[in-house]
Order: structure tokens, then sequence, then C-alpha cells
């Protein structure tokens, strides 16, 4: 569960550690931070989404990323995909089917908080072979995993579109999963 009294390093436009701030005053005062998304492609050509908790302060009840996660002080991109893909999966990542994505600045605006959750959002694709039953859900963070085919993502109902974070199916972010998909899967 999310602990406002964590500590997070401030980042500039530039990816330059700026300073040292709790996790809350960084919500508070929409510092830009960074974070990690980890898209579990499988060899059929689906993404496996996690499907949020209700409880959490960000966007609940919706499909987002497989694992998505704050990078702690003092921690890497890398060491943070190895943590966070254990706690919310239960797998250990194998590193050498991690493919590096992009690094992006993204904000969102919390209609929980009234402000902006600005992000150094770096995403990484993951050659996922095993079976959706096989992961284990983090206690209190999400509510289980979905695999949707890529290729279907464009074309879902309003009511499956309604299932997910709304800047997951935006034309850049379909274009995105195409793009990881043919890479990953070549």
């Amino acid at each position: 569960m999310s602990n406002p009294l964590e500590m997070l390093e401030v980042v500039d436009e530039n990816d330059n550690v700026i300073g040292l701030e709790t996790k809350g005053k960084i919500h508070q005062n929409e510092l830009l931070h960074r974070v990690i998304h980890i898209w579990f492609i499988t060899p059929k050509g689906e993404i496996v989404f996690q499907h949020r908790s209700k409880n959490k302060d960000l966007l609940p009840d919706k499909l987002d990323a497989t694992v998505g996660g704050h990078v702690e002080a003092g921690m890497s991109y890398e060491d943070t995909v190895i943590k966070e893909g254990k706690e919310e999966t239960g797998i250990n990542i194998d590193i050498t089917k991690l493919m590096f994505i992009m690094k992006s600045i993204t904000s969102v605006y919390n209609e929980s908080w009234k402000k902006l959750h600005r992000i150094m959002n770096v995403q990484y694709a993951y050659l996922y072979e095993g079976e959706i039953s096989d992961l284990k859900v983090e206690k209190n963070d999400g509510e289980g995993f979905e695999a949707w085919k890529i290729d279907d993502l464009p074309n879902l109902s309003e009511g499956d579109k309604a299932k997910f974070i709304p800047e997951d199916l935006s034309e850049d972010m379909l274009l995105f999963f195409n793009k990881v998909k043919e890479m990953i899967l070549k």
C-alpha cells in the first residue's frame, strides 16, 4: 500500500536528481519524480494488464501496466524493475527478457487529489511466457491480471474501454503496443 512518508528523489526534466522529499509532499506539490512501468507481452501477442485495487488513490479499479512503481531514493530504474516485479507479480524478472522501450515525462490529473501526478516514466516490455494464473497479486494493491490481445485493443466496446485507464488506450499507446509487439515477438 502507498506510504506517503516514503522518500523519493525529485528530478528535473533531464532526469537529474535535484532533491529528496516524501512521496506525500511530492504528490501534494506536483514535483517530478521517477516511476517504472513494465508491460508483460505474451508469445500470443497479448498484454497482461494488472487490475488496480479499488482502494488505490490514483485511478482505482482500472486496468493498467502489468507492473508499476515509484523508484525509491537511492535505487536505479533496473533495481526498481526487479523489486516491483517480484512484489506485484511474484515473478523474478529475467533481465535478459526485459526490453527498455522509452523514457518520457508524463502528467496525469488526479481527481481525488485535484493535482497533477508528474512522473519521469521509464517503460519496459517483458516477454512473459508463463500462465496468467501463475502471477501473484500484491496484497491490497491489485485485484488480479487480465490478458488482452494487442490487435483487439483499438476496437473495444465502450463497456470494455471503461475498464482501462483512458491514457492506456490512447492512439499513442496503441501505436506503442504494436511497436512493442513487433520488437519483442520478432
